[in-house]
């Protein structure tokens, strides 16, 4: 039987019998868009594969399944065209995938460019203000979008994070481009301590009430033992290597004490997802005591610098740390109860509201509190503020954790691109790289070693003791925010004090640049190798449910 496209017509006014033929029919003789194929061309191929199905495929027997079969041949000759089409697509004018979006990057920096320009005039040019925030936030973006294209095989992504401190250190220290990029420090101060509060926010929201009582005293001694340890023994050696006084010795512990969120939680649900360590709730404990580890280092930090910056004995210093402690808990636990009933629950965009509250809060305690000179005060009240609002939004809280870590996505580059503006080879003694790198080694010995034998009374093997302690090693965030807090209140209050903090601002960035790779590293490499593997994917979704808003 020859049929042609005049046929086609008369198919589908034709009322076809009862029967499962005309149907696979119908759809068999379906024709390709014109536009793409010509029509010769599609009259062409279609009759032989037509009259094939008429003589061979088509069963005499109405009830035979024969012609679906025919159906899902054709369907998946269809699927196989269509890649191709696809590919050809996007190699199309205009462009389409990542082509596209990296004109699209331009675009927008330009535009940002031209309408900041719009309002400011001058202040977009090279040598000012909002030009050098412009320049360091891109340069940032682009450097930790590299550093992701960086992958190992069964190892999670190193940080992107590092990129971006990479590429403030190379704008301040390339000669041409470090003569146009200036950032005053009332502007680069103002910006780093909005990263703290959006920091601490994500801190307490993070402590999750239902793991710390599951986890109990574990949870309390892997957050609180090793960062007080390590900020003991940093100020130790830095008293013997570094010279410094005990008092700055204790703030550069504090410093360094302090373990990374954004390095140890992103790799502990690399490891989660694929069940490694579920069985015993490592990944757990590490995310939840991740988040009280910060707390602990922020919390003597701003005590150290009381201690440091402010005139007066040392008893008079330790009252007014108590003090400001005091303040914060009291101011943070008023503001958490008002964040419990306001916004009410029966309120539309309920998420958006709270999480505006929050960050409105947190910023102006943090930001407020530096400028009265209470400076142990705004980061304790964020810190209780955000965990007794958290513990009654059940599941608000996860969207709220969303749009605060939508805010951290737009100040993280800047954070980390500023830390890594601030370190200026030139200004480096010759010697100084090396006893900075000592100090730092000696101390993370210490953590080590203190975190191994903490675990040795949890029930825990052996191998997972190791890794639990080499995976407490990374930092980060808490450092790029500290470091060069000290650098800036040193220059605002007392110059004369100006070359400690700048050794506390190297420490810092040292500490980042040596722990977050390698910890990343080591836990994607001795994960798989130290931890025992579920196989139970309800018991990894149920872990996951827990830690995934963390």
């Amino acid at each position: 039987m020859h049929i042609t496209e005049s046929n086609y017509e008369h198919l589908e006014k034709k009322d076809p019998p009862v029967s499962t033929v005309s149907q696979p029919l119908y759809t068999v003789i379906e024709i390709p868009e014109k536009d793409s194929i010509p029509e010769d061309t599609v009259n062409q191929q279609r009759e032989p594969e037509l009259q094939q199905v008429n003589h061979e495929q088509l069963p005499s027997d109405p009830n035979s399944s024969a012609p679906e079969e025919t159906k899902e041949t054709v369907l998946s000759k269809k699927e196989e065209i269509k890649p191709g089409l696809e590919k050809k697509t996007c190699l199309s004018c205009p462009p389409r995938g990542q082509l596209n979006r990296v004109i699209t990057s331009g675009l927008i920096f330009l535009m940002i460019w031209c309408v900041t320009w719009s309002f400011t005039g001058s202040e977009v040019f090279p040598g000012r203000n909002i030009f050098g925030v412009l320049v360091i936030f891109y340069s940032a973006f682009v450097g930790g979008k590299l550093l992701q294209h960086i992958r190992i095989p069964s190892v999670p992504p190193l940080p992107p994070l590092l990129g971006m401190l990479l590429a403030g250190f190379i704008i301040r220290n390339v000669p041409f481009i470090s003569e146009h990029v200036h950032i005053q420090s009332v502007w680069s101060s103002a910006l780093r301590s909005t990263a703290l509060a959006i920091i601490l926010i994500r801190a307490g929201l993070g402590l999750d009430p239902q793991a710390l009582r599951h986890l109990k005293a574990v949870c309390l001694r892997l957050s609180m033992g090793p960062c007080l340890m390590e900020a003991c023994s940093a100020a130790l050696f830095s008293r013997l290597i570094m010279k410094l006084s005990w008092q700055w010795g204790f703030l550069l512990g504090f410093v360094v004490g302090a373990v990374s969120p954004a390095v140890v939680v992103p790799s502990m649900l690399f490891l989660q997802e694929n069940g490694y360590g579920v069985e015993k709730g490592i990944p757990t404990l590490l995310i939840a005591a991740s988040s009280m580890d910060d707390v602990v280092a922020i919390t003597g930090f701003t005590t150290c610098m009381s201690l440091v910056f402010s005139p007066g004995g040392v008893i008079n210093n330790l009252l007014s740390s108590l003090r400001d402690v005091l303040i914060g808990l009291m101011v943070g636990t008023v503001l958490g109860i008002i964040l419990r009933y306001f916004p009410s629950g029966d309120q539309t965009k309920l998420t958006f509201k709270r999480a505006l509250l929050v960050l409105s809060m947190c910023l102006s305690a943090v930001l407020g509190s530096q400028r009265i000179g209470l400076h142990a005060s705004g980061g304790l009240c964020t810190l209780v503020l955000t965990f007794i609002a958290g513990t009654t939004w059940a599941d608000e809280k996860i969207g709220v954790q969303r749009l605060i870590a939508a805010a951290w996505n737009i100040f993280q580059p800047l954070l980390f691109g500023l830390v890594g503006a601030e370190v200026n080879v030139s200004s480096l003694q010759s010697n100084t790289i090396g006893i900075c790198v000592a100090t730092i080694s000696l101390s993370l010995c210490v953590r080590i070693l203190t975190t191994y034998t903490l675990m040795c009374f949890a029930g825990f093997s052996m191998k997972e003791k190791i890794f639990i302690a080499l995976s407490w090693m990374p930092k980060a965030t808490v450092q790029a925010v500290l470091g060069p807090l000290a650098l800036e209140t040193a220059r605002i209050s007392a110059p004369y004090l100006e070359t400690y903090s700048k050794d506390v601002m190297t420490v810092a960035f040292l500490s980042i640049l040596i722990t977050a790779p390698n910890g990343a590293l080591l836990i994607g490499i001795l994960g798989p190798k130290m931890l025992t593997r579920c196989y139970d994917p309800g018991k990894v979704e149920a872990q996951l449910s827990e830690c995934k808003h963390h």
